[in-house]
């Protein structure tokens, strides 16, 4: 059995202590596939026997954990699986996308990003840089606004009226600059506009000197699985050239929706 190193860290109190104790419970477990007894885990984490059970109860009903009658063990149940095969799907898109962003950032002369919905926001998960001296860059990991930035604006593009109505309610519309729409009616208008043509404009929105064109990827229930974006300086970026960067976004947006196994949903721009 693979037992988990103690740690000699100062304890922790509250729930960030509880937090850490069971993600090392689910660690422990699932380093032992044919799961573990309760007093194996407690004695490779060093934890009194009931403090380990208060845990995994818990984990259990959040269905991370499950408990075998027949062999008295605890095991890793389905939604520790779901929350892990999100990593996998977000490693994988990545994995796809690159080669298309690479050939759009030749096609543009611009930096191209990937990005994910995580609540209210969108995080980036891969760039290509553009070649220029004066390029934008974005460390993967950083998450923008969703209303006033390219990447967020696609995502929300391809969202319910509902779903926008609620994070817009939660999170505001923020303004980072003179540019940021910061009215909601507004902000449906122009998803609108934006669902009608197939992707969505940032026109210095969320920093000053920035433009961004964006379009959405689609998963394979026709859901926004991801953003792709075009961002470089104003300089280079012009409002007349917008509109055929916002094309050629579209077009490989949707090839890399295919090369996922994903599909527009009914009444996609053409």
């Amino acid at each position: 059995m693979k037992t988990a190193t103690k740690s000699n860290a100062p304890a922790r109190t509250g729930q960030v202590q509880s937090l850490t104790r069971a993600l090392s419970i689910l660690n422990v477990i699932a380093d032992n596939p044919p799961g573990l007894s309760l007093t194996a885990i407690a004695r490779a984490l060093g934890l009194a026997p009931s403090t380990v059970h208060r845990l995994l109860t818990t984990l259990q009903e959040e269905r991370y954990v499950q408990y075998d009658r027949d062999s008295s063990h605890w095991q890793i149940a389905m939604r520790a699986f779901v929350t892990g095969n999100g990593f996998l799907v977000s490693r994988d898109l990545a994995s796809v996308a690159r080669p298309y962003m690479r050939r759009l950032m030749d096609l543009s002369g611009e930096t191209v990003n990937l990005a994910i919905p995580d609540g209210g926001k969108a995080i980036y998960l891969a760039q290509v840089e553009s070649r220029e001296m004066m390029r934008v860059f974005s460390k993967p990991g950083n998450s923008v606004p969703l209303h006033c930035s390219g990447v967020g604006k696609a995502l929300l593009m391809g969202m319910s009226d509902t779903e926008i109505e609620r994070i817009v309610s939660e999170r505001g519309l923020a303004k980072l600059t003179e540019r940021t729409i910061t009215d909601a009616a507004r902000l449906r208008q122009e998803l609108i506009e934006a669902r009608r043509r197939g992707f969505v404009l940032d026109d210095e929105e969320h920093a000053i000197g920035l433009r961004c064109v964006a379009a959405l990827i689609y998963d394979e229930h026709a859901e926004p699985l991801a953003g792709l974006s075009i961002s470089g300086p104003a300089v280079r970026i012009s409002k007349e050239r917008m509109k055929k960067l916002g094309e050629i976004t579209r077009g490989i947006a949707r090839e890399i929706t295919a090369a996922l196994g994903g599909r527009l949903p009914d009444g996609a721009a053409p």
